[in-house]
């Protein structure tokens, strides 16, 4: 219940309620984040959205029983998603932190990515179907966010929303995929 309330509302919710009056196209989270008076917001956006990966993933790695290596990709992504929320975004007044926030946030979503990728490619093994579904959207997430970076020609709050959105719903399937194969096993 509070999972779904987390995955569907309150996630979802709070990252539009965050870009609310600005332009989904010319802006990212990070400059909005970045703004007078918006630091707390994006902090706190990043902590829900950590600790929702975290507390699914870590499910999901158990019940595929994932290796250790696999299961410190999550970690890993975490903490690059702390060090990206954390740095601070002002490429006029400190390059290169700027970049570090860029390499860090980037960073985080590969990790991210590639973990899903391996927890789907196990969980085929288990059950092929949900396992191909995950992969095919993994791979459409993939597919629209390059769309959508191309056509922007920046890491826009469109892409970012959708990203975050897909994403945290396709953990959720894929928790309730695996949590569904613990209660069939004999």
């Amino acid at each position: 219940m509070i999972l779904n309330l987390a995955a569907f509302f309150i996630i979802p919710g709070y990252t539009l309620l965050f870009i609310r009056n600005f332009n989904l196209f010319s802006l990212n989270f990070s400059v909005i984040g970045n703004m007078l008076g918006r630091k707390r917001g994006f902090c706190l956006w990043g902590m829900m959205t950590g600790w929702y990966f975290f507390w699914v993933l870590s499910r999901v790695s158990a019940h595929l029983k994932l290796s250790r290596g696999v299961r410190y990709l999550v970690h890993t992504a975490l903490f690059l998603l702390f060090c990206a929320v954390t740095t601070p975004y002002l490429p006029e007044e400190l390059p290169f932190k700027a970049f570090l926030h860029i390499v860090f946030a980037m960073a985080a979503a590969l990790c991210l990515c590639l973990y899903l990728f391996l927890a789907a490619w196990r969980l085929r093994k288990e059950d092929r179907t949900a396992g191909l579904v995950t992969l095919w959207c993994l791979a459409g997430i993939l597919l629209v966010s390059a769309v959508l970076l191309i056509l922007v020609g920046i890491v826009s709050s469109a892409l970012e929303i959708f990203f975050t959105f897909s994403t945290v719903f396709l953990s959720r399937y894929l928790y309730g995929r695996t949590k569904r194969l613990i209660s069939q096993s004999p």
